[in-house]
């Protein structure tokens, strides 16, 4: 069984909507076991009758959504509902932490709590975008805006496997975001990210911009935080300004409302495809456990798709995934290295020595 320890305090709307959409699924998901990590008389006052596959640890205080510095906010409230949730998972008594409460609270107590993988110099974010054929993994959208080159290469290491493990994508296809579909066009960072990538095991296809997102050319796009951030959060903002257009055109006359009754299933299948609640939210890759750090405004429709990724996300191995393959890129590469010193060597003529040519010469 997996166990899923959730932050039931985080949010922008608390424990009222995160309490009620962990019972609705662990009540769908009896495999799963959801532990609730908050304030007990809180949790219990709304819960009510709580599943056998639930169970309620006290969490004395939270991050507020509005802390400007959570990370000292995390050392006067060392038993605040995020701390709390990432300790169960660092003990081995969960195996995920989720939170709808403060990103940056939720990416701290993520990497302090549980620690970077080896060889991670930083974690990353990755969500899920939606496109008509499926979704894609865009990484980092958050944690990280001045990201080298040799953490992109990680990124798309670890999107990868996240494709693979959770989303079921055979040799996922793996691209960096940049101003030009050209391989190798961008700043200094993509053009070394772009060398690290075609020297990798990955299915490294080059560049996408921002217009073939949605065209699902790649399946992992992998870019710095601030682009990535700006990116997400314009298209989600976008998919609800064309839906608010088209309730004002089909509310304006009796036309629109005829429209509507004559175009309502195709309108309702194309919703489902940019119906972004349904990916749970964010994935914070790189660390020691499964994190997964969902809207703050979050609903309780929303709270169960966090629970469905991270119970995935946990039960895949990912991050032990991304732990085994950055050993053997590690591997790969001092190999690699160690031949180049050979080939170096071999080919350098010892001081005093003459070479055959020489030699010919010299007769």
């Amino acid at each position: 069984m997996v166990r899923v320890a959730f932050d039931a305090m985080g949010g922008d709307h608390g424990a009222s909507e995160v309490v009620p959409g962990l019972l609705d699924y662990a009540r769908a998901h009896p495999d799963v076991e959801l532990i609730l990590v908050g304030d007990t008389d809180t949790i219990r006052r709304i819960a009510g009758d709580l599943p056998t596959n639930t169970r309620i640890v006290h969490a004395g205080s939270m991050i507020d959504m509005d802390e400007h510095n959570p990370a000292l906010a995390m050392r006067e409230k060392k038993d605040a509902s995020i701390l709390v949730a990432a300790e169960l998972v660092r003990k081995g008594e969960a195996d995920a932490v989720v939170t709808a409460g403060h990103t940056g609270a939720g990416m701290a107590a993520g990497i302090l709590k549980l620690g970077r993988l080896a060889g991670v110099d930083r974690p990353g974010l990755a969500v899920q975008m939606v496109t008509d054929t499926g979704p894609l993994v865009l990484i980092d959208i958050g944690a990280n805006p001045d990201s080298t080159a040799e953490n992109l290469a990680q990124y798309a290491r670890m999107g990868a496997i996240f494709a693979e493990k959770v989303l079921d994508v055979a040799d996922p296809r793996v691209a960096l975001l940049s101003i030009g579909e050209e391989k190798g066009k961008g700043d200094a960072r993509i053009q070394r990210a772009t060398e690290l990538l075609d020297a990798s095991t990955l299915r490294f296809v080059g560049n996408v911009e921002g217009r073939d997102l949605t065209k699902h050319t790649a399946d992992v796009v992998v870019t710095d935080a601030v682009a990535g951030n700006v990116l997400i959060k314009f298209f989600e903002g976008l998919s609800s300004f064309i839906f608010d257009l088209w309730r004002k055109e089909f509310r304006a006359s009796w036309r629109g409302r005829l429209a509507y009754l004559l175009m309502r299933p195709s309108i309702a299948r194309i919703r489902s495809i940019f119906d972004y609640e349904t990916h749970g939210g964010s994935l914070l890759l790189g660390v020691k456990g499964t994190v997964i750090i969902t809207h703050g405004s979050a609903k309780r429709r929303m709270i169960g798709f966090a629970c469905d990724v991270a119970a995935r996300t946990a039960a895949a191995r990912v991050p032990e995934l991304i732990a085994e393959a950055l050993a053997a890129d590690r591997e790969r590469l001092a190999e690699l290295e160690a031949s180049a010193s050979t080939d170096r060597d071999s080919s350098t003529t010892p001081v005093g020595a003459t070479s055959s040519t020489e030699e010919e010469v010299a007769s």
